[in-house]
């Protein structure tokens, strides 16, 4: 039991070293830079994921609105994954190829940033919420495993996590987002 849990921690510390680069600091500083940009001009932070993900979303959500390092007012961000009428009236009438879909239709606009989270970065729901987003002129941060996928292909901005196994994804997409959170809390409300 001792050499998995080694083994597990030298993978993450591994994954957090590729991550302590130029390259991750350019897409995460960007990445908070259009989301100041969104929240100044009135829009709001559509958030979506899938399993994991989807509690992933959900924290991002809980950052903006509650809080992040200190008190400051509520940022606005919805974790699209929350409203288990909306999910499962979409997924009976239609399919759950359109739970995130649907939301952006309904709630997006193009001062709006859409936010796809998918280790794969083929997640179905994710890509067609994304595709509708980008119609609406809103903004598409893409959060990735290491190739990227398709959603990287349609992201504005996309962090491909140096990794390819899913817990690996998951543990530096919580990283990046955490950076996240604190450079646009400090832009948007400095102490």
């Amino acid at each position: 039991m001792g050499s998995k849990i080694k083994t597990n921690i030298t993978e993450h510390l591994e994954v957090v070293n590729r991550m302590d680069t130029e390259e991750t600091a350019g897409i995460l500083t960007e990445i908070s830079s259009v989301i100041v940009n969104s929240i100044n001009r009135g829009g709001k932070i559509l958030i979506a994921g899938n399993g994991g993900s989807a509690s992933d979303a959900q924290h991002i959500a809980g950052e903006f609105v509650g809080r992040f390092l200190y008190d400051r007012k509520p940022l606005p961000a919805i974790a699209m994954s929350t409203d288990s009428s909306v999910l499962t009236c979409v997924g009976n009438d239609y399919s759950f190829d359109d739970i995130f879909l649907r939301q952006v239709q309904a709630l997006a606009s193009d001062n709006d940033i859409f936010w796809g989270i998918s280790t794969s970065g083929n997640s179905k729901n994710i890509i067609l919420a994304a595709e509708s987003a980008k119609k609406i002129g809103a903004k598409i941060i893409g959060f990735t495993g290491q190739d990227g996928g398709r959603l990287k292909g349609l992201s504005d901005y996309c962090f491909c996590a140096p990794a390819d196994r899913t817990n690996r994804i998951q543990e530096a997409h919580i990283l990046a987002y955490h950076i996240i959170c604190e450079l646009m809390e400090a832009a948007l409300c400095p102490r």
